[in-house]
């Protein structure tokens, strides 16, 4: 498959890829849902307006004209796998639609330098998950030690918590450095001003398509069909404030000040070529947990970048991979609709850090430098957590030899805590 356009054999964003995302631009304000196409963007909204989607909509009116892609998300899957296969069409070499028609290939084809993207879905309720045996083993190490590094119930079942919707952030958005209650070891009484010990967490995060009625739990054969596609997440962890009030309720405060997304959506689709198996888990899951696809991970490169304001260029320091997360995502769409629970289009399921077997795989400052014990290099500086004015960037992508299915990144500064 040739799109018509030039695109670098490199870029995140081939014909392939086609993710979703929602932009303006300095001419028109509101906000519409494209796909990335190469260094382009194609206006989805504009497509529909002119009624080129109108065959594969199968009736559906004013999908794209809502300024989130919730709508479209709604409709399932025959139609989701139909749009994106007509914007394939539209783009292609062998179609003549927009490459013979200027005037409407330059209304619907925009360069993304001149568009300003937004949060691509509205998010109802957003949960995050536990779902990497290594990261679990690496804090459950740092606090409870190597012989009690897993509790109990890790291999039995998806952990998780309800994490806070209504502060997730787009990608660039500046972290302000959260205020909460902390209690050094070497304090008699908790102390309350900034945050000492902030961090960063490498999620993937699923978004669900269409949801399931209240008391319908999702069997684990059908659950990848309730999921849509996947962006990169930035799960920003205040540490210390965490350590002091997540007994026994576990995160609060520490973690919902912020959680950034990548302004992208990859649909499961474009990652059907990347399919992997995941690892062997032990013991058996029960039934209901039971993954019937023997490929039920994804080849996917995962790597942070750290830039320091005194450092002129950013540092990788870490690059793993999400095939080593224990957890399916069909089987935590099972385990969070087990009970009854309704799952609703547009909500987000966070895998939780994502971290390999060695210190260059981990996914959060907090491993790798060990809690402090190892500081992190980057030029001429250390890091042991992030600084006010330090950068942190995500970037995910697969690839076959032949073409790159990327996220583009997730990005954010870190501000001084408000006086």
């Amino acid at each position: 498959m040739k799109s018509f356009l030039d695109i670098d054999p490199k870029s995140d964003f081939p014909i392939q890829n086609l993710p979703y995302g929602v932009f303006s631009t300095a001419n028109d304000a509101d906000k519409h849902v494209g796909v990335a196409i190469g260094t382009y963007v194609l206006d989805v909204t504009a497509l529909e307006r002119e009624g080129l989607l109108d065959d594969v909509l199968q009736g559906h009116r004013n999908v794209f004209n809502q300024g989130v892609i919730n709508p479209f998300l709604a409709l399932k899957n025959d139609i989701w796998s139909a749009v994106r296969k007509k914007l394939q069409t539209l783009l292609s070499i062998e179609d003549e639609t927009l490459q013979s028609h200027d005037a409407l290939r330059e209304r619907v084809l925009i360069s993304q330098q001149n568009i300003q993207l937004h949060v691509p879905v509205k998010v109802n309720d957003y949960t995050d998950f536990y779902a990497s045996k290594n990261h679990a083993t690496n804090v459950g190490t740092l606090f409870r030690g190597k012989d009690n590094a897993l509790m109990p119930n890790w291999t039995h079942l998806p952990i998780g918590y309800h994490g806070r919707a209504s502060s997730i952030v787009m990608s660039g958005t500046a972290i302000q450095r959260p205020v909460g209650q902390t209690k050094p070891k070497d304090a008699d009484q908790p102390l309350f001003g900034p945050c000492q010990q902030l961090d960063y967490e490498y999620e993937m995060g699923f978004i669900v398509g269409y949801g399931n009625a209240l008391q319908n739990p999702i069997d684990v054969k059908h659950a990848k069909d309730h999921v849509f596609g996947v962006v990169i997440v930035n799960d920003w962890s205040a540490r210390d404030i965490q350590a002091w009030e997540y007994q026994p309720l576990g995160p609060f405060l520490a973690k919902n000040f912020a959680t950034s997304i990548s302004p992208w959506i990859v649909t499961m689709e474009a990652l059907e070529a990347f399919k992997t198996a995941g690892p062997q888990q032990d013991p058996v899951p029960f039934d209901y947990l039971q993954d019937p696809e023997s490929d039920n991970s994804f080849d996917l490169t995962l790597e942070t970048y750290l830039k320091p304001a005194e450092v002129d260029v950013p540092t990788m320091i870490a690059q793993t991979n999400y095939n080593s997360t224990y957890w399916s995502i069909a089987q935590m769409v099972a385990h969070h609709t087990i009970t009854g629970c309704n799952l609703q289009t547009g909500d987000m399921l966070a895998t939780g850090t994502i971290s390999g077997k060695t210190r260059h795989e981990r996914g959060s400052l907090m491993e790798i430098a060990w809690r402090g014990s190892e500081p992190v290099q980057i030029g001429n500086v250390t890091r042991s957590w992030l600084e006010d004015g330090d950068t942190l960037t995500m970037k995910a992508y697969a690839e076959n030899g032949t073409y790159r299915i990327g996220f583009g990144e997730v990005t954010g500064t870190i501000l001084p805590a408000q006086s």
